[in-house]
């Protein structure tokens, strides 16, 4: 699995002009989804993802997480993250797991995300969506669990 996550003063996610997530302070999270990916992946990346120090504590060192923080988290899925784009002028999506598993494994990162940080809130799946953030900072990282996280 691999994840883009932005610290955000806020975001929101639309499908259709009808808003289907929306946070305040917190934790954008697009997550990709490989084919071979398992729930194990999917929890031990939420964990990840809740316990990252990217919030600033008093001395404005990031050295606080999105739960130390009462930060809430927005999880967007997003297959074109596993887009090969090595050959050509079209990206290749062979690594993208099949949209039945990975709909579980979406479904599985956010639950578990939700026990550890509380406000989770998601995009919709297999939809074309918008989302709109405000990146704080500007924060942002790349996790994946094919290399060890």
């Amino acid at each position: 699995m691999r994840a883009v996550v932005q610290r955000v003063s806020r975001a929101e996610v639309r499908v259709g002009g009808r808003i289907t997530g929306r946070i305040e302070r917190g934790l954008l999270v697009l997550v990709g989804i490989r084919a071979g990916d398992t729930e194990a992946d999917a929890r031990r990346l939420a964990e990840k993802v809740a316990e990252l120090r990217v919030f600033p504590d008093e001395a404005g060192k990031m050295n606080r997480s999105v739960v130390d923080v009462g930060g809430s988290l927005l999880a967007v899925s997003q297959f074109t993250l596993y887009g090969d784009c090595r050959k050509g002028r079209r990206p290749s999506y062979d690594r993208a797991e099949n949209p039945d598993a990975a709909r579980i494994l979406c479904d599985t990162f956010a639950a578990a995300a939700r026990e550890m940080i509380g406000q989770v809130e998601e995009g919709e799946f297999r939809a074309m969506m918008e989302v709109e953030l405000v990146n704080d900072g500007p924060v942002t990282l790349l996790l994946d669990t094919e290399h060890a996280i």
